[in-house]
């Protein structure tokens, strides 16, 4: 991985960015529409989003914004979407994709999810992407918040296995054995809420090993995470922020300092737990 272009070879054999920009609770509006253009002038090719977040048209203005100021074309973007548990359903499931193409302005998208596994509804969403998947209308298709047991009970009948799995992963929630069980079946991790929402900016270890390298705390994690193999999204909406997370293919944590940074898991969620949440 030597810059924002570099990519993992999906399962399919699809290429997407190990690096991208997460957009989870930021508001539509210019704020929004800046970030995400801005993300892309400085060289930024994966967005993630989710209908839930309702901000899936603000990201589509910020996607035009940043293709026309940089002249990239859409093909070299990788832009992610989220089916919500509402909406989990065969039908529902295909529907809910339309609108979120509508809303994002785009004609397919990339990725897309099921956000999280409502247990009686994922099986039949899982086979509106697997359609959704067959027509071309989306590149890879994915799973979010899926434990093991998730997984083992989707892939008992689906035909297309899941590609990603998008789960809360930081240095205190390492999800080790979840990591292994993916990577051994050929599914690509990937990380949400990798820097824990800034709960860990002050951590002293983490303090320490950044004054070592002269960089953030931020980048370190960044770091931490791709040298672990897994995709990541950190969230941002400042400018310089955006350029800074981005900013971590000039330096490489030993072997000690991924140990002293994986010995800091807890098991501490910020999010729900995806065996008991109530929406």
């Amino acid at each position: 991985m030597k810059n924002l272009q570099d990519t993992v070879n999906l399962s399919n054999g699809v290429k997407m960015p190990w690096l991208g920009l997460g957009v989870f609770k930021v508001e539509e509006g210019q704020v929004l529409i800046d970030a995400v253009s801005s993300a892309i002038k400085n060289g930024y090719r994966s967005i993630d989003t989710a209908t839930i977040y309702g901000n899936e048209a603000g990201v589509g203005e910020g996607l035009k914004k940043g293709m026309k100021e940089t002249r990239i074309a859409r093909e070299d973007l990788f832009i992610t979407s989220k089916v919500w548990t509402e909406d989990l359903g065969y039908e529902e499931t295909i529907k809910a994709y339309e609108i979120s193409l509508e809303k994002l302005g785009l004609e397919y998208l990339d990725l897309y999810l099921i956000h999280w596994p409502k247990e009686g509804k994922y099986k039949e969403a899982w086979k509106a992407l697997e359609t959704l998947y067959k027509e071309g209308k989306v590149k890879t298709i994915g799973v979010s918040n899926f434990q093991i047991h998730h997984l083992e009970e989707l892939m008992k009948e689906a035909e297309i296995q899941p590609m990603i799995n998008q789960i809360e992963l930081h240095p205190r929630l390492t999800q080790k054995e979840l990591i292994a069980y993916c990577q051994e079946k050929g599914i690509q991790v990937e990380a949400w809420s990798p820097l824990m929402q800034g709960q860990l900016l002050d951590q002293a270890e983490l303090v320490e090993i950044a004054s070592k390298y002269q960089k953030s705390v931020a980048q370190v994690i960044i770091r931490w995470d791709l040298q672990n193999g897994i995709v990541t999204i950190p969230k941002s909406v400042k400018g310089h922020r955006i350029m800074e997370n981005g900013n971590v293919f000039d330096f490489e944590l030993t072997k000690e300092e991924m140990d002293k940074i994986n010995a800091l898991n807890l098991d501490q969620r910020v999010g729900p737990d995806p065996d008991n949440f109530d929406f």
